[in-house]
Protein backbone atom coordinates (compact mmCIF):
# COMPACT_ATOMS: atom_id res chain seq x y z
CA UNK A 1 0.00 0.00 0.00
CA UNK A 2 1.53 3.25 -0.76
CA UNK A 3 2.00 6.25 1.76
CA UNK A 4 -0.86 8.44 0.47
CA UNK A 5 -3.29 5.89 0.67
CA UNK A 6 -2.35 5.16 3.93
CA UNK A 7 -2.57 8.27 5.23
CA UNK A 8 -5.94 8.66 3.29
CA UNK A 9 -7.45 5.87 5.85
CA UNK A 10 -5.77 7.32 8.69
CA UNK A 11 -7.69 9.94 8.19
CA UNK A 12 -11.01 8.29 7.25
CA UNK A 13 -10.72 5.82 10.60
CA UNK A 14 -10.44 9.40 12.67
CA UNK A 15 -13.44 10.70 11.28
CA UNK A 16 -15.28 7.44 11.92
CA UNK A 17 -14.20 7.08 15.42
CA UNK A 18 -13.48 10.13 16.96
CA UNK A 19 -9.51 9.56 17.93
CA UNK A 20 -6.52 8.33 16.80
CA UNK A 21 -5.39 4.86 16.46
CA UNK A 22 -1.97 4.07 17.91
CA UNK A 23 -1.83 0.95 15.82
CA UNK A 24 -2.69 2.45 12.37
CA UNK A 25 -0.12 5.40 13.15
CA UNK A 26 3.40 3.63 14.29
CA UNK A 27 4.73 2.81 10.81
CA UNK A 28 4.63 6.46 10.54
CA UNK A 29 7.77 8.80 10.76
CA UNK A 30 7.62 10.96 14.12
CA UNK A 31 6.98 13.92 11.65
CA UNK A 32 4.17 12.59 10.22
CA UNK A 33 2.53 11.52 13.48
CA UNK A 34 3.38 14.76 15.21
CA UNK A 35 1.33 16.15 12.15
CA UNK A 36 -1.51 13.75 12.44
CA UNK A 37 -1.73 15.05 16.31
CA UNK A 38 -1.62 18.44 15.03
CA UNK A 39 -4.36 18.22 12.49
CA UNK A 40 -6.71 15.86 15.13
CA UNK A 41 -6.17 18.50 18.07
CA UNK A 42 -7.17 21.77 15.57
CA UNK A 43 -10.23 19.64 14.31
CA UNK A 44 -8.99 20.22 11.19
CA UNK A 45 -8.79 16.08 9.97
CA UNK A 46 -12.50 16.43 7.84
CA UNK A 47 -10.96 19.67 6.11
CA UNK A 48 -7.64 17.55 5.40
CA UNK A 49 -10.14 14.51 3.77
CA UNK A 50 -12.40 16.79 1.75
CA UNK A 51 -9.06 18.57 -0.12
CA UNK A 52 -7.42 15.12 -0.04
CA UNK A 53 -10.37 13.42 -2.09
CA UNK A 54 -10.98 16.89 -4.30
CA UNK A 55 -7.44 15.83 -5.53
CA UNK A 56 -7.23 12.43 -6.38
CA UNK A 57 -3.39 12.93 -5.90
CA UNK A 58 -2.08 9.37 -6.57
CA UNK A 59 1.78 10.50 -6.00
CA UNK A 60 3.70 9.05 -3.33
CA UNK A 61 4.39 10.27 -0.23
CA UNK A 62 7.77 10.49 -0.34
CA UNK A 63 8.02 11.70 -3.18
CA UNK A 64 6.33 14.45 -3.07
CA UNK A 65 7.68 15.50 0.17
CA UNK A 66 11.36 15.73 -1.47
CA UNK A 67 9.73 18.38 -3.58
CA UNK A 68 9.77 20.77 -0.24
CA UNK A 69 12.24 20.56 2.27
CA UNK A 70 9.89 21.42 5.12
CA UNK A 71 9.81 20.40 8.43
CA UNK A 72 6.02 19.68 8.79
CA UNK A 73 5.48 20.64 12.66
CA UNK A 74 6.41 23.99 11.81
CA UNK A 75 3.81 24.31 8.67
CA UNK A 76 0.58 24.34 10.53
CA UNK A 77 0.44 27.82 11.65
CA UNK A 78 2.04 29.33 8.69
CA UNK A 79 -0.06 27.57 6.35
CA UNK A 80 -3.39 28.21 8.32
CA UNK A 81 -2.60 32.10 8.28
CA UNK A 82 -2.01 31.61 4.32
CA UNK A 83 -4.84 29.22 3.25
CA UNK A 84 -7.02 28.16 6.26
CA UNK A 85 -7.59 25.05 6.80
CA UNK A 86 -7.84 23.62 2.99
CA UNK A 87 -4.08 23.98 2.77
CA UNK A 88 -3.28 21.54 6.05
CA UNK A 89 -4.05 19.11 3.43
CA UNK A 90 -1.46 20.67 1.55
CA UNK A 91 1.57 20.04 3.61
CA UNK A 92 0.28 16.76 4.83
CA UNK A 93 0.89 15.37 1.18
CA UNK A 94 3.62 17.93 1.25
CA UNK A 95 2.75 18.83 -2.23
CA UNK A 96 2.43 22.41 -1.37
CA UNK A 97 4.50 23.42 -4.18
CA UNK A 98 3.15 21.51 -7.32
CA UNK A 99 -0.94 22.97 -6.39
CA UNK A 100 0.82 26.47 -5.40
CA UNK A 101 2.86 26.54 -9.25
CA UNK A 102 0.65 24.43 -11.43
CA UNK A 103 -3.27 24.48 -10.41
CA UNK A 104 -3.46 28.14 -7.34
CA UNK A 105 -6.28 26.06 -5.55
CA UNK A 106 -8.37 27.99 -3.58
CA UNK A 107 -10.70 26.82 -0.88
CA UNK A 108 -13.53 28.42 -2.02
CA UNK A 109 -12.82 26.97 -5.36
CA UNK A 110 -13.36 23.71 -4.16
CA UNK A 111 -16.49 21.61 -5.94
CA UNK A 112 -18.84 20.57 -2.90
CA UNK A 113 -21.27 18.02 -3.47
CA UNK A 114 -24.96 18.50 -3.61
CA UNK A 115 -25.51 16.36 -0.93
CA UNK A 116 -22.61 17.67 1.48
CA UNK A 117 -23.84 19.87 4.81
CA UNK A 118 -22.10 23.17 4.71
CA UNK A 119 -20.91 25.46 7.10
CA UNK A 120 -20.42 29.29 5.66
CA UNK A 121 -18.18 31.04 7.79
CA UNK A 122 -18.25 34.88 8.42
CA UNK A 123 -15.38 35.00 6.36
CA UNK A 124 -17.54 33.38 3.32
CA UNK A 125 -15.27 30.40 3.60
CA UNK A 126 -17.62 27.17 3.39
CA UNK A 127 -16.62 23.57 5.32
CA UNK A 128 -17.39 20.57 5.21
CA UNK A 129 -19.41 18.62 8.04
CA UNK A 130 -19.79 14.61 8.59
CA UNK A 131 -22.12 13.37 10.83
CA UNK A 132 -19.71 10.84 11.63
CA UNK A 133 -16.58 13.35 12.58
CA UNK A 134 -15.65 16.20 14.41
CA UNK A 135 -14.01 19.55 14.13
CA UNK A 136 -13.42 22.88 15.37
CA UNK A 137 -15.70 26.26 14.61
CA UNK A 138 -13.03 29.01 14.20
CA UNK A 139 -13.50 32.54 13.64
CA UNK A 140 -11.12 34.89 11.10
CA UNK A 141 -8.46 35.70 13.60
CA UNK A 142 -8.24 31.79 14.86
CA UNK A 143 -10.68 31.64 17.73
CA UNK A 144 -12.25 28.70 18.56
CA UNK A 145 -16.21 29.58 19.27
CA UNK A 146 -17.60 26.22 18.73
CA UNK A 147 -17.21 22.55 17.84
CA UNK A 148 -18.75 20.18 15.82
CA UNK A 149 -19.11 16.54 17.00
CA UNK A 150 -21.48 13.85 15.02
CA UNK A 151 -24.23 15.60 13.83
CA UNK A 152 -24.59 18.65 16.15
CA UNK A 153 -22.53 22.38 16.25
CA UNK A 154 -22.06 23.59 20.20
CA UNK A 155 -21.24 26.95 20.21
CA UNK A 156 -19.26 28.97 23.02
CA UNK A 157 -21.39 30.46 25.54
CA UNK A 158 -18.57 32.02 27.10
CA UNK A 159 -17.43 34.00 24.38
CA UNK A 160 -17.93 37.67 24.05
CA UNK A 161 -18.96 39.47 21.08
CA UNK A 162 -19.26 43.54 20.30
CA UNK A 163 -20.92 43.15 17.07
CA UNK A 164 -23.35 40.22 15.50
CA UNK A 165 -21.25 37.66 13.27
CA UNK A 166 -23.24 35.51 11.37
CA UNK A 167 -22.41 31.65 10.20
CA UNK A 168 -24.82 29.92 8.03
CA UNK A 169 -25.77 26.27 8.13
CA UNK A 170 -27.25 24.58 4.85
CA UNK A 171 -28.36 20.56 5.37
CA UNK A 172 -29.20 19.07 1.76
CA UNK A 173 -31.99 16.83 0.99
CA UNK A 174 -31.76 13.51 2.94
CA UNK A 175 -30.00 14.59 5.96
CA UNK A 176 -30.74 16.02 9.66
CA UNK A 177 -28.19 18.13 11.39
CA UNK A 178 -29.05 19.82 14.92
CA UNK A 179 -26.95 23.32 16.40
CA UNK A 180 -27.30 24.43 19.92
CA UNK A 181 -26.74 28.33 19.70
CA UNK A 182 -24.32 30.02 22.06
CA UNK A 183 -27.43 30.57 24.29
CA UNK A 184 -28.73 27.45 24.83
CA UNK A 185 -31.16 27.07 22.69
CA UNK A 186 -31.26 23.52 20.97
CA UNK A 187 -32.48 23.57 17.10
CA UNK A 188 -32.87 20.71 14.83
CA UNK A 189 -33.24 21.12 11.47
CA UNK A 190 -34.94 19.15 8.97
CA UNK A 191 -33.89 18.14 5.05
CA UNK A 192 -33.20 20.77 2.64
CA UNK A 193 -32.94 23.84 5.19
CA UNK A 194 -30.88 26.45 5.72
CA UNK A 195 -30.49 28.46 8.72
CA UNK A 196 -28.25 31.85 9.50
CA UNK A 197 -27.88 32.76 12.86
CA UNK A 198 -25.16 34.22 15.16
CA UNK A 199 -22.44 33.09 16.59
CA UNK A 200 -22.68 34.93 19.51
CA UNK A 201 -25.88 37.15 20.91
CA UNK A 202 -25.60 41.17 21.63
CA UNK A 203 -26.89 41.79 25.04
CA UNK A 204 -29.62 44.48 24.75
CA UNK A 205 -30.48 43.41 20.82
CA UNK A 206 -33.05 40.46 19.99
CA UNK A 207 -31.58 37.16 19.41
CA UNK A 208 -32.59 36.87 15.69
CA UNK A 209 -32.13 34.17 13.39
CA UNK A 210 -33.13 33.48 9.51
CA UNK A 211 -34.62 30.05 8.53
CA UNK A 212 -35.85 28.78 5.10
CA UNK A 213 -36.74 25.13 5.48
CA UNK A 214 -38.05 23.47 8.73
CA UNK A 215 -36.83 23.28 11.99
CA UNK A 216 -37.60 22.54 15.65
CA UNK A 217 -36.60 25.33 18.47
CA UNK A 218 -36.39 24.53 21.89
CA UNK A 219 -35.62 28.31 22.80
CA UNK A 220 -33.89 29.27 25.70
CA UNK A 221 -35.59 31.62 27.86
CA UNK A 222 -34.20 35.03 28.83
CA UNK A 223 -37.21 37.59 29.12
CA UNK A 224 -34.74 40.71 27.93
CA UNK A 225 -33.93 39.03 24.62
CA UNK A 226 -36.72 37.60 22.63
CA UNK A 227 -36.00 35.31 20.60
CA UNK A 228 -37.10 36.26 16.69
CA UNK A 229 -37.58 33.50 13.85
CA UNK A 230 -37.41 35.10 10.47
CA UNK A 231 -38.78 31.85 8.09
CA UNK A 232 -39.82 34.33 4.90
CA UNK A 233 -42.68 35.94 4.99
CA UNK A 234 -43.73 34.93 8.61
CA UNK A 235 -42.43 36.40 11.60
CA UNK A 236 -42.36 34.08 14.91
CA UNK A 237 -41.06 36.04 18.36
CA UNK A 238 -40.74 33.85 21.58
CA UNK A 239 -39.26 34.42 24.87
CA UNK A 240 -38.82 30.38 25.81
CA UNK A 241 -40.71 27.60 24.23
CA UNK A 242 -40.63 24.54 22.11
CA UNK A 243 -42.27 24.87 18.72
CA UNK A 244 -41.58 23.24 15.02
CA UNK A 245 -41.34 25.98 12.05
CA UNK A 246 -41.91 24.63 8.19
CA UNK A 247 -41.15 27.57 5.71
CA UNK A 248 -40.17 25.87 2.25
CA UNK A 249 -39.87 28.18 -0.72
CA UNK A 250 -41.72 25.73 -2.68
CA UNK A 251 -44.89 25.40 -0.12
CA UNK A 252 -47.64 27.27 -0.70
CA UNK A 253 -47.52 27.71 3.76
CA UNK A 254 -45.34 28.41 6.26
CA UNK A 255 -46.62 26.46 9.25
CA UNK A 256 -45.52 27.23 12.71
CA UNK A 257 -46.84 23.78 15.16
CA UNK A 258 -46.55 24.93 18.79
CA UNK A 259 -45.44 22.14 21.50
CA UNK A 260 -44.84 24.07 24.87
CA UNK A 261 -45.00 27.63 25.90
CA UNK A 262 -46.24 30.76 23.76
CA UNK A 263 -45.46 32.61 20.14
CA UNK A 264 -46.11 35.42 18.57
CA UNK A 265 -46.73 35.36 14.53
CA UNK A 266 -46.85 38.45 12.22
CA UNK A 267 -46.36 38.09 8.52
CA UNK A 268 -43.91 40.59 6.53
CA UNK A 269 -46.86 42.84 5.44
CA UNK A 270 -48.64 43.19 8.36
CA UNK A 271 -45.61 43.32 11.27
CA UNK A 272 -47.82 44.86 13.95
CA UNK A 273 -50.24 42.56 13.40
CA UNK A 274 -49.68 40.08 15.78
CA UNK A 275 -51.55 36.88 16.34
CA UNK A 276 -50.63 34.70 19.60
CA UNK A 277 -50.74 30.79 18.72
CA UNK A 278 -51.60 28.54 21.96
CA UNK A 279 -49.99 24.96 22.65
CA UNK A 280 -51.26 22.52 20.58
CA UNK A 281 -52.07 24.75 17.77
CA UNK A 282 -50.91 25.58 14.13
CA UNK A 283 -50.58 28.89 12.60
CA UNK A 284 -50.18 28.66 9.06
CA UNK A 285 -49.79 31.53 6.52
CA UNK A 286 -50.40 31.57 3.43
CA UNK A 287 -48.54 33.03 0.97
CA UNK A 288 -50.87 34.53 -1.83
CA UNK A 289 -52.83 35.98 0.93
CA UNK A 290 -50.48 36.74 3.64
CA UNK A 291 -53.51 35.92 5.96
CA UNK A 292 -52.74 33.71 9.05
CA UNK A 293 -55.20 31.15 9.95
CA UNK A 294 -55.14 28.78 13.25
CA UNK A 295 -56.16 24.85 13.90
CA UNK A 296 -56.09 22.37 16.61
CA UNK A 297 -53.36 19.80 15.43
CA UNK A 298 -51.96 16.64 17.02
CA UNK A 299 -48.43 18.21 17.38
CA UNK A 300 -46.43 14.33 17.06
CA UNK A 301 -47.05 14.42 13.57
CA UNK A 302 -45.05 17.74 13.12
CA UNK A 303 -42.11 17.33 15.48
CA UNK A 304 -41.53 13.27 15.03
CA UNK A 305 -39.16 13.96 11.83
CA UNK A 306 -36.43 14.45 14.44
CA UNK A 307 -36.79 10.59 15.41
CA UNK A 308 -36.66 9.94 11.51
CA UNK A 309 -40.85 9.56 10.88
CA UNK A 310 -42.60 10.43 8.29
CA UNK A 311 -45.87 10.95 9.17
CA UNK A 312 -48.97 11.44 6.81
CA UNK A 313 -52.18 12.33 7.57
CA UNK A 314 -55.37 12.45 5.12
CA UNK A 315 -51.94 13.71 2.89
CA UNK A 316 -52.94 13.56 -1.30
CA UNK A 317 -50.17 11.94 -2.92
CA UNK A 318 -48.90 15.06 -4.33
CA UNK A 319 -48.31 16.24 -0.69
CA UNK A 320 -46.65 12.61 0.25
CA UNK A 321 -44.29 12.95 -2.67
CA UNK A 322 -42.85 16.58 -2.24
CA UNK A 323 -41.87 14.95 1.62
CA UNK A 324 -40.43 11.64 0.53
CA UNK A 325 -38.24 13.91 -1.93
CA UNK A 326 -37.13 16.28 1.27
CA UNK A 327 -36.20 13.29 3.39
CA UNK A 328 -34.69 10.26 0.95
CA UNK A 329 -32.87 12.96 -1.72
CA UNK A 330 -34.73 11.87 -4.58
CA UNK A 331 -36.63 13.20 -7.40
CA UNK A 332 -40.01 11.43 -8.24
CA UNK A 333 -41.66 11.91 -11.13
CA UNK A 334 -45.86 11.12 -11.02
CA UNK A 335 -47.28 10.52 -14.63
CA UNK A 336 -49.83 8.77 -13.45
CA UNK A 337 -52.10 12.05 -12.53
CA UNK A 338 -54.89 10.51 -10.98
CA UNK A 339 -52.93 9.15 -8.12
CA UNK A 340 -51.81 12.57 -7.44
CA UNK A 341 -55.46 13.57 -5.46
CA UNK A 342 -55.57 10.26 -3.76
CA UNK A 343 -55.02 11.22 0.18
CA UNK A 344 -53.37 8.83 2.73
CA UNK A 345 -52.92 8.14 6.38
CA UNK A 346 -49.40 6.70 6.82
CA UNK A 347 -46.25 6.74 8.82
CA UNK A 348 -42.93 5.74 7.59
CA UNK A 349 -39.22 5.56 9.13
CA UNK A 350 -36.55 6.72 7.21
CA UNK A 351 -33.83 5.16 9.27
CA UNK A 352 -35.35 1.67 9.02
CA UNK A 353 -37.18 1.66 5.69
CA UNK A 354 -36.10 2.58 2.43
CA UNK A 355 -37.95 4.48 -0.68
CA UNK A 356 -38.79 1.28 -2.09
CA UNK A 357 -40.28 -0.04 0.90
CA UNK A 358 -42.80 2.88 0.98
CA UNK A 359 -43.93 2.76 -3.01
CA UNK A 360 -44.07 -0.30 -2.28
CA UNK A 361 -46.75 0.18 0.76
CA UNK A 362 -48.56 2.73 -1.16
CA UNK A 363 -49.02 0.68 -4.27
CA UNK A 364 -50.76 -1.60 -2.14
CA UNK A 365 -53.47 1.11 -1.30
CA UNK A 366 -53.79 1.87 -4.91
CA UNK A 367 -51.49 -0.01 -7.26
CA UNK A 368 -49.08 1.30 -9.33
CA UNK A 369 -45.83 0.27 -11.03
CA UNK A 370 -42.61 2.29 -11.08
CA UNK A 371 -38.54 2.31 -12.17
CA UNK A 372 -35.90 3.25 -9.61
CA UNK A 373 -32.69 4.56 -11.11
CA UNK A 374 -30.03 6.11 -9.10
CA UNK A 375 -31.91 9.39 -7.42
CA UNK A 376 -35.02 9.37 -9.51
CA UNK A 377 -38.24 7.59 -9.30
CA UNK A 378 -40.49 7.72 -12.49
CA UNK A 379 -44.12 6.43 -11.31
CA UNK A 380 -46.52 4.75 -14.07
CA UNK A 381 -50.32 3.69 -14.18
Amino acid sequence: MNKSKTILEILQDIVKTGIINPDKIKDLSIEEQELINNLHQDGLINDALEFLNSLKVDNSWELLKKKLSIKEKHSIPLWKKAFKYAATIVVLLGCSFFLINKFKVNNNDLKISSDAIELILESGDKKILYTNGESKIVKNNGEVIGSQKGNIINYDSKTPSKKLVYNELRVPYGKTFNIFLSDGTKVFLNAGTTLKYPVNFIKGKNREVFLEGEAYFEVSKDEMHPFIVNANEMNIKVLGTKFNVSSYNDDSEINTVLVEGSVSLSSDTKPNDASLLKPGYKGSLDKSQSKISFKKVDTRIYTEWMHGDVIFRNSTFKEITKKLERNYNVIIENKYNELSLKRFNASFNKNIETIDDIMTSIGEIHPFTYTHMDNKIIINQ
